[in-house]
């Protein structure tokens, strides 16, 4: 249960008009002025997701506007985040100007991050993107035709085997062949996973939890209608191999020089550099997500290192005593290691929703200065309900 003052506090601001002017906020403007309770016509989605914020769908991040109203707020010069996650926090400091660092331990997350925040050639980006949909549609011709090339996009990948129907799995095992012959690979490769999430046989209004293949018609919950399951990948892959060209180049228009360093590695172990001012991470909640199996579909298709037994809180562990004594030993480890690279009174700033008041600052060597409470009301699907964040604001001591 959620603080009945906060809940009541927050109540009364959504009678006044939300912070919506960003670049107003400066180092003076008081925390306790700071609405961040908006309404989706506040804060509309395609403001949410602009540029290379959705390049791909990703659990449990936090839109880019928290992260840039404390970055105008404190004006770091080093800004770190230990769980980069889709590399939020990395895509706001650069549009600020601002050195960044993020760390992560899913393969995944780490080439997310690094795609958002890679320099493009645009020229040679726009050249690579055509060709590869041209020659994509030129083998799909002979799928049905040539033997031969359908033997040269099979598996025997169990999961790919099992999650995508036989012609999807030729599409996308297609352009997969295609792309090393290409110089932005990376980003091809989250356009491939981006696809393969779409085209997976599952429900449309279950892409996130998806138990098990969903191989009949059946009906859907989002069109009110039957649906029948997902049989090709080519309307996906053209759609979004030519949205995350837009995307990019929307992006370089704001791009700026700053740093960008993306670390594949456990936070509680990385080698940082010294003078670290300022922390902006949202760690996992306890117990809600696995976030190496919500994009397992790229695992599969790309062969990268799962690394899932390291995660911190995954939902597989539950929210028993045993699990939240290791989440937030898991938490305070990484604070602990962090705060040793941190400036002498920097700052950490951490989103959570701590309804199990694990947080302690003392125990990872800080003091809070201060908090600021939102609710999170735009919540959908399997997610809808009340949802309550803190945004803690701990000091180095």
């Amino acid at each position: 249960m959620y603080d009945n003052t906060i809940a009541q506090k927050i109540s009364q601001q959504y009678k006044q008009q939300p912070l919506t002017d960003f670049a107003s906020v400066k180092p003076e403007t008081p925390l306790d002025t700071l609405n961040l309770n908006w309404r989706e016509r506040d804060l509309p989605e395609y403001q949410r997701t602009k540029h290379v914020h959705r390049l791909h769908p990703y659990l449990g991040k936090f839109i880019p506007q928290l992260v840039e109203i404390f970055l105008r707020k404190y004006k770091p010069t080093l800004v770190y985040d230990p769980f980069a996650g889709s590399g939020t926090t990395l895509v706001e400091a650069n549009t600020l100007g601002i050195d960044s660092i993020g760390t992560d331990i899913s393969a995944f997350n780490v080439l997310l991050s690094k795609v958002k925040t890679a320099d493009y050639d645009i020229p040679l980006l726009e050249r690579e993107i055509y060709d590869i949909l041209k020659r994509l549609d030129t083998y799909k011709s002979k799928f049905s035709k040539d033997e031969k090339v359908n033997q040269l996009f099979s598996t025997k990948n169990e999961y790919i085997q099992n999650w995508f129907a036989p012609n999807t799995q030729k599409e996308l095992l297609c352009y997969l062949r295609l792309i090393k012959d290409y110089t932005y690979q990376d980003l091809l490769k989250t356009v491939l996973s981006r696809s393969a999430r779409s085209a997976r046989l599952v429900t449309h209004y279950d892409l996130d939890f998806p138990k098990e293949p969903q191989t009949k018609p059946y009906q859907c919950y989002k069109h009110q209608r039957i649906c029948q399951p997902v049989e090709e990948a080519y309307k996906f892959l053209s759609r979004y191999t030519i949205d995350t060209l837009d995307r990019v180049k929307e992006f370089s228009k704001l791009k700026t020089k700053s740093k960008v360093i993306v670390n594949h590695a456990d936070s509680r172990e990385v080698e940082l550099p010294k003078g670290i001012d300022m922390v902006f991470t949202s760690p996992p909640y306890i117990g809600l997500i696995d976030y190496h199996e919500q994009h397992k579909y790229a695992y599969e298709l790309l062969g990268l290192k799962n690394n899932e037994t390291r995660e911190i809180g995954p939902a597989k562990n539950g929210q028993s005593q045993q699990a939240k004594g290791d989440y937030i030993k898991g938490i305070n480890d990484v604070l602990l290691h962090t705060r040793d690279y941190m400036a002498k009174n920097a700052l950490a700033l951490i989103v959570v929703n701590d309804k199990y008041k694990l947080y302690n600052p003392t125990d990872a060597g800080f003091k809070e200065i201060g908090r600021v409470e939102r609710h999170v009301n735009r919540r959908t699907g399997r997610r809808e309900g009340a949802f309550y964040e803190s945004i803690l604001i701990w000091q180095k001591i």
